[in-house]
């Protein structure tokens, strides 16, 4: 695994199908997230049983992903085409039942997921690695699960709305922040400050 964590990150132009379903060959990741915040969301396979779960997960928050004009692309190593069928299945037959408001894009290749180090050497498919990105295309974000263990959806978007914190006001978020918090200043009086009335709730 690679840590990319303060790097640009790495653009790529392939196979996608879009949120109204409309196939593309050549979906590029930086004309997409252009002055964006994005969520690229990596995950094994598609027709499985977790990954399901996650990628209908995102659909259900969409609103609050794109009132935060946040770009989400969901990767794996399928083909457009059965994303494309999987996107289409429905949730009886294991399928995401339609209508999914975010891109799916194909790395079928396997050049993305080598690219952001997340692929896995005995089965060739991504570990479930998640990126949050800003609007100067630098990932700030950088999780990776193993196969059997779920991502947490609401988690991700508090890390959004602590990033956004931090960049408007300059402070720190600390552990447990969530949104209508007040930050931490960072200097030594603001942590001193910070911990003598809150250390208790933390």
């Amino acid at each position: 695994m690679q840590t990319l964590i303060g790097k640009k990150a790495i653009d790529f132009n392939v196979p996608a199908v879009l949120a109204n379903g409309d196939i593309i060959n050549d979906y590029n990741l930086y004309k997409n997230i252009e002055s964006k915040y994005a969520f690229l969301f990596f995950y094994p396979m598609d027709f499985t049983f977790v990954c399901p779960s996650e990628l209908i997960a995102i659909n259900n928050r969409m609103s609050e992903f794109e009132k935060r004009n946040i770009e989400v692309i969901a990767i794996s190593i399928d083909s457009h085409y059965v994303h494309k069928a999987w996107r289409d299945t429905s949730l009886e037959s294991g399928g995401l039942g339609g209508n999914i408001k975010y891109t799916m894009v194909s790395d079928i290749k396997h050049e993305i997921i080598r690219s952001y180090g997340l692929e896995d050497e005995k089965t060739g498919v991504s570990f479930r690695g998640s990126f949050i990105i800003d609007n100067q295309k630098c990932i700030r974000i950088q999780h990776i699960n193993d196969f059997p263990i779920g991502r947490n959806i609401d988690e991700y978007i508090r890390l959004f709305d602590a990033l956004f914190f931090h960049n408007k006001y300059g402070q720190v978020c600390q552990a447990g922040w969530n949104k209508g918090n007040k930050g931490i200043v960072p200097t030594k009086d603001g942590i001193s400050d910070y911990l003598s009335d809150n250390h208790k709730k933390l």
